[in-house]
This record gives structure tokens, sequence and C-alpha cells, in this order.
């Protein structure tokens, strides 16, 4: 495991010295139910062992729900049972784990949407960027996060994180990369709709190409989400893809990403040396 370091809120961590020529990773295609203990049930279930970082979709302690649903019953603390189970799935793993829950906020009737990461260390990011947007209005319900980079060391390697809807804000993205982060993980719930696929897939490969960064994006899986969970590398090439899925059948979709690759691109296409803006 890597060296423990800690980064809350919008904090950065301290890169560990030696740092992992290459990371493996993990990301679990699975839908969330809308009773949390079987949600908690399914981290241990489907997170395998061998993996440097495991990455569960945005809202895995409990699903949204039907549109509009008041969550404020289902937000947890960071210390709370869903927290608290990622934090012992990853210690039993030795990983580094992920994972999208609702989180309680100064407003007692909108939860925070907040990945919670535990393990090799320990953090928090709470999503920026609401989905008000293709008829929904998650920001009825919901609490936007203060607005800063996330970025922590997982066995060397810089990770940004961002949640579902914030892949639409190329801004975001560039602000994790200036921070440091070398890998970008999204998690998402993705909701299915026409061209949403089109422009999941389009965005996840814009965002790594445009910022010669590795990016690993997992989505709850099809009929109500988009799925689709891949890898995509510093030149924009997809690692590995799965489709659409089955809400029945989590898909564990298992890759690594390296420092030759990324140091390559970043030669190739000097983008971020050369901008002006």
């Amino acid at each position: 495991m890597s060296h423990t370091t800690h980064s809350t809120g919008s904090g950065t961590a301290e890169p560990t010295p030696q740092a992992k020529e290459r990371l493996s990773l993990a990301l679990v295609q699975a839908a969330s139910g809308l009773e949390p203990e079987p949600n908690r049930a399914m981290l241990d279930r489907l997170a395998p062992t061998d993996r440097d970082l495991v990455v569960f979709p945005e809202a895995f302690a409990r699903d949204f729900g039907e549109p509009g649903s008041d969550l404020s019953a289902y937000a947890e603390d960071l210390a709370g049972p869903f927290a608290t189970e990622v934090e012992r799935v990853a210690a039993a793993r030795g990983s580094t784990v992920v994972a999208g829950m609702f989180e309680r906020s100064t407003d007692p009737e909108r939860p925070y949407n907040t990945l919670v990461v535990r393990g090799g260390t320990q953090a928090s990011y709470r999503k920026v960027h609401l989905y008000d947007s293709f008829g929904h209005r998650e920001s009825d319900r919901l609490l936007a996060g203060p607005i800063a980079p996330v970025v922590v060391d997982v066995c060397g390697w810089r990770v940004g994180l961002m949640t579902c809807y914030d892949l639409r804000f190329p801004e975001l993205t560039r602000r994790l990369v200036d921070a440091g982060a070398e890998l970008v993980v999204v998690p998402a719930a993705w909701v299915a709709g026409p061209r949403k696929a089109h422009h999941w897939r389009t965005l996840v490969t814009a965002r790594a190409i445009e910022n010669t960064v590795y990016v690993a994006a997992v989505g709850q899986p099809a009929p109500r989400y988009t799925g689709h969970s891949l890898v995509v590398d510093p030149l924009g090439e997809i690692v590995v893809e799965t489709g659409p899925g089955d809400a029945a059948e989590p898909v564990v979709l298992t890759a690594e990403v390296d420092r030759t690759t990324l140091a390559a691109a970043r030669r190739t296409n000097p983008s971020l040396a050369n901008r002006r803006l």
C-alpha cells in the first residue's frame, strides 16, 4: 500500500517519493438500490483484491430514486455507516476505494453529493456542478460543493476527483491537472437517453486529450443509466471499455495506467506547456 496521506475538502495531498510506475485500477459498474444496507454489502462483494485503486459509481450508497425525490433521509456523515464500510473494505484489500454517497450538509433538506476516498489516502469531494439539465433539477434536492479541485495521492500517482455532470465542464478538469492530476476519476450515474452514451464517451475522451491525462470513468448500468465505463489514455486511446451493462449483472473492469505512456503523450502533445490562456 502507498504511504498514507490525508486530503479533505479542497486540499491536495503531497505525492509520495516512492511513486509506482504502473497503477492498477478497477472500475465497478454496478447499480445501487434504494436500500442502503445491500449497497454497503456490495462494496465487499465486488471490490477485487489485486488493485491499487477501486472506483465505484456516483450515489452508490443509495440510488437517487425517482427524479425530484427527497434525499435528506439518506444523508450520512463522513464517519457514518457507508464511509466506514468503504474504509474497512479498502483496508481489507490493501487498496484505495472511491465511492459516491449523500453527505449531510449545512442545509438539512439538501445533502452534498459526495465522493468518499478511503484506504491509502483519505479524502472527500463534494460535487460542484449539479445536474440541472436535460429536464432534471438536482439543485432542488442537493447542495453544491465548494469550487476547488481535490487531488489525492494513490501510490505516488496524483488522482483528481470529479462526479458525473462535472465532466461537461472542461475548466474543472484543467484545474485538477493544474493541481497535479495525472489521472482523473469520474464516478457517475449518467442518465440514459438519446445521444447520452455518445456525449459520455466523447467528453471522457476529450477531457483526456485536451489535458494529456488519463481519465477513468465509471457509471451505473442500463437501463436507467448509460454504463459504458471506460479508461482513456492521455492521447485519447481507449484502454478498456464495457457496454451499457445491466442492473442485474455488475461488471468489474480492470486496467493499468503507466508513467511511460503519460510522459510520452506530454512530449508528443505539449499542449499544457504551449497554452497561452
